[in-house]
């Protein structure tokens, strides 16, 4: 029996509250667009002979035949697939096992489309990375393409990563009056421990470990097909994606290759069609994804530890969905969501070890039960949140959900609410005369929290190896890494630096990093003041700081503070870097558009504007075209 609802948490409420006044306007003007695509009708029936013919010319004669009769569903499978990322590559048989499972509902399913998949690790630390941000707009454009053509009836959305899902979240958004089936393909086994992966990187920056056994470890980490196991952001999406019913329940963090994985993507396709209005119980993406769901994803992510993207990308989805979100939501969220689960770098654990633990039913029974989420959504399994509590299981071959442990099987890696961690999330927003940025503060032990040390300013990251390399970096230290926004180049993430800063703080120095770009859900040991806003180039105030000028980052007060006297600072210039470097190779002259496009880090860093808050803002004359 699935568990009742407590009362709702009264900071949730008023979140929730305050998130459904500032988008009132936003919001109605967006379901009211969404309502007018939906009362177009069934879509293939608006195509003529000719536009369909051309739909339907590659498939079979059995796909043919169903489809020319315009009374079942058809669905759009769109996919993050490709052969060389490892969270991807299990995609590749998907459609086929979905196809197979409409036809035996006599409905059918088509390929809409693909979208690219760029690894943050593959790219870490190299020219590359510089697209990585910017891919989740382009990806969401890509599923937008594949879409276009208006012969669906819902869609399945296949993909794990960084910047994967947030991208086609915000497509799936933009067509929401289509009902919307998340599908992920799992997480790899576990392989080398954390713990241990850690330990050879941070000898390696020391000079301590050859290249050779830096790979070899890498190479027992990453290992085979599937997410990578640690609590980054590709598995902050998934539980995301499952805190807002947009996955099935229990699907999020079961292997690929297996028996369950094969048995949840063929439900999903059952319950896909099911879920459209030629399946009877029709409940589209407009009507299912408001400011309830955007705050379960909010909550799940503090509760978990998860990763400090999702304050760029559910800004930046909530958006897509006629929402405003901000960074202060974060904060009062964070201050009474307690901390419930420590996997890697949070701890040593991975993600498989939390799904033994008890997994995502346990954390749902504990939030419910502490009133922190909402459960009050019509998901996609066709119910409320309440049977979020369930987990899969297969009997005689067959797909049943039963309710989850009552207790952790594993307090070290997942706790309930009475015995959290911490009582409060990891995430807080820090405020002062050098802009507004987030830290994650969930794997900073409390005597790492306050640094207040002169700053050493660098404009690329391999400027800051190369001072570390010449060891001078051998004391208290804040490292100001700047010009590293979207405008100025794509706001790569920085994690090539963190072994440097581990290494530092082991030495005993008080040690801390300031950017405006990222550092995502592998954020580990040192305090990182990211995403500051506005960026270096785009007159933030980063850009007026001084080698040696002293900085006060307290993640306990939520401030970061040059202490620099008021009268010099105002009259301090800004300084302008020289960016051409980064703007040319690898493609990233294609993206000299989305640079000049791309709004600040506390708007979500998209190249897309506000959306119907830009439409609202241009009827009353806030803003004109020649502005957006």
């Amino acid at each position: 029996m699935a568990q009742a609802p407590t009362p709702l948490n009264a900071t949730v409420q008023q979140v929730t509250e305050r998130i459904h006044e500032r988008s009132r306007e936003r919001r109605a003007l967006y379901e009211q667009r969404m309502d007018d695509q939906h009362r177009r009708g069934v879509h293939r029936a608006e195509l003529s002979c000719g536009n369909l013919a051309h739909g339907f010319a590659a498939c079979g004669t059995e796909d043919k035949n169903a489809l020319k009769m315009l009374n079942s569903a058809n669905l759009g499978i769109i996919s993050a697939y490709n052969d060389m990322l490892s969270a991807h590559q299990p995609l590749e048989t998907f459609p086929e096992t979905i196809k197979s499972a409409a036809r035996a509902m006599g409905s059918t399913a088509q390929f809409a489309g693909g979208v690219p998949a760029m690894c943050d690790g593959v790219t870490q630390g190299q020219p590359g990375m510089e697209l990585s941000l910017f891919s989740r707009d382009v990806i969401a454009m890509a599923t937008a393409v594949g879409l276009s053509h208006n012969m669906f009836d819902a869609a399945l959305y296949l993909g794990v990563c960084d910047k994967i899902v947030p991208g086609l979240f915000i497509a799936a958004a933009r067509f929401g009056h289509l009902p919307a089936m998340f599908v992920p393909a799992g997480p790899m086994p576990s392989g080398l421990p954390n713990k241990e992966k850690a330990r050879i990187r941070q000898l390696f920056a020391e000079g301590k470990a050859s290249r050779e056994d830096l790979l070899e470890a890498e190479s027992q980490s990453y290992h085979s097909p599937g997410t990578c196991t640690f609590y980054g952001t590709a598995n902050s999406n998934q539980l995301m994606m499952e805190m807002m019913g947009l996955h099935l329940p229990g699907t999020s963090f079961v292997n690929p290759g297996t028996e369950m994985r094969e048995a949840l993507t063929r439900f999903a396709t059952e319950q896909a069609i099911r879920n459209t209005e030629p399946g009877g119980d029709y409940r589209p993406f407009y009507r299912q994804i408001d400011e309830r769901a955007i705050v379960n994803a909010v909550v799940g992510l503090l509760a978990s530890g998860g990763s400090t993207n999702h304050t760029l990308h559910l800004v930046a989805m909530a958006a897509a969905a006629g929402l405003t979100l901000t960074w202060e939501d974060f904060t009062d969220l964070s201050a009474v969501t307690p901390s419930l689960m420590k996997v890697y770098p949070n701890g040593q654990a991975d993600i498989n070890h939390f799904q033994a633990a008890g997994g995502m039913s346990y954390l749902f029974r504990e939030l419910i039960g502490a009133g922190l989420i909402h459960t009050d959504i019509p998901s996609v399994f066709g119910t409320d949140m309440t049977a979020y509590t369930q987990e899969p299981f297969l009997e005689d071959g067959k797909l049943v959900w039963r309710e989850g442990p009552e207790k952790s099987l594993d307090e070290a890696i997942l706790r309930p609410v009475a015995n959290p961690f911490t009582p409060t999330g990891g995430l807080t927003v820090l405020d002062g005369n050098l802009g507004r940025g987030v830290i994650k503060v969930s794997a900073v032990e409390e005597e790492h929290r306050v640094v207040e040390a002169p700053v050493r300013i660098f404009e690329d990251q391999n400027e800051m190896k190369a001072a570390f390399d010449a060891g001078e970096l051998d004391r208290d230290v804040i490292a100001v890494v700047r010009f590293q926004g979207p405008k100025a180049n794509g706001m790569p993430e920085l994690h090539k630096l963190t072994p440097y800063l581990g290494v530092l703080q082991d030495r005993g120095y008080k040690v801390a990093l300031v950017t405006d770009g990222r550092m995502s859900g592998a954020s580990g040991k040192v305090p990182a003041a990211i995403h500051m806003s506005p960026e270096a180039l785009d007159g933030g105030p980063l850009s007026k700081l001084r080698d040696g000028d002293i900085v006060r980052l307290d993640a306990n007060a939520g401030t970061l503070e040059a202490k620099v006297d008021a009268h010099v600072w105002a009259e301090r210039e800004k300084h302008v870097a020289e960016l051409d470097h980064y703007h040319v190779g690898l493609g990233r002259e294609l993206f000299s558009g989305f640079r000049h496009l791309a709004m600040r880090g506390e708007e979500g860093a998209g190249v897309f504007g506000g959306f119907e808050a830009d439409d609202l803002a241009r009827q009353q004359g806030q803003i004109h075209d020649e502005d957006a």
